[in-house]
């Protein structure tokens, strides 16, 4: 498939011109490659050196990430920075990044897939980010017990739990990655469990505080849902294998 039209419909399905981000985020296509055409795609969560070599070694053409090239700012072109931008020229990897527009989507985003992952059917949001609302809401009624359960099924990781909250979780709020600060917001929205991938030191105790469940699944392993959704979408779409290069940080 030629890379431009691929990018087109990305864009538009993400709406990455209206989705509002972080200025290092640079959502949509981060870098070409010469020969313009898709043929295989390596999803992961990272764009990073160790990540790129994987994907060139897997025989990808495009690497699509959540979190993209240029997270950390501007940076002269040395280093691991000009080795990252030539293995992926010189195999002719391009690169597409996709972060907030990833978390907000209903059906591809890593909100409503870990929710659908745990068992759940998202019933709305409770959030506003950046003016976008997001967050994927559950209602229902299930033990603490069991819902960290089932969270750490689904993302094979260590889940961390702070019980600040009931026994029996009826509200469920998922955000996934370092949405723990905003602990507070989401206690007024009228959310009694709080899943989330990672967030500051006081956001455990303020959750013991106002009476919340914050459960933190790890900002990695709660973030590779959607990467892998939106791959298996571009596959059954247009017929472009695909597979998930695991490179987990363990935050």
């Amino acid at each position: 498939m030629n890379l431009p039209d691929l990018v087109s419909h990305l864009d538009t399905e993400l709406r990455i011109a209206e989705i509002p981000d972080y200025s290092n985020a640079l959502n949509g296509l981060q870098l070409e490659n010469r020969s313009g055409k898709v043929t295989k795609i390596v999803a992961a969560v990272d764009a990073t050196l160790p990540v790129i070599k994987k994907a060139v070694a897997a025989g990808a053409d495009l690497l699509v990430v959540h979190h993209g090239m240029f997270w950390t700012g501007l940076q002269t072109w040395t280093g691991p920075v000009f080795q990252k931008i030539q293995t992926a020229l010189d195999a002719g990897l391009a690169v597409y990044s996709c972060h907030l527009p990833l978390d907000f989507h209903p059906t591809l985003g890593n909100d409503a897939v870990l929710a659908r992952a745990l068992g759940f059917e998202p019933c709305g949001t409770f959030m506003k980010t950046k003016g976008t609302e997001n967050g994927a809401k559950i209602e229902t009624e299930i033990s603490r017990d069991e819902l960290v359960q089932r969270l750490a099924t689904a993302t094979g990781a260590r889940v961390h739990l702070c019980p600040g909250g009931p026994a029996t979780c009826r509200k469920i709020g998922i955000m996934t990655g370092g949405a723990g600060s905003e602990v507070a917001t989401v206690a007024k929205a009228g959310i009694d469990t709080f899943i989330t991938g990672e967030g500051p030191h006081w956001s455990y105790t303020l959750a013991e505080e106002i009476g919340i469940n914050l459960i933190y699944g790890g900002h990695y392993a709660t973030e590779t849902f959607g990467v892998k959704a939106l791959s298996a979408h571009i596959e059954s779409k247009f017929g472009i294998p695909w597979e998930f290069v695991d490179h987990p940080t363990g935050l």
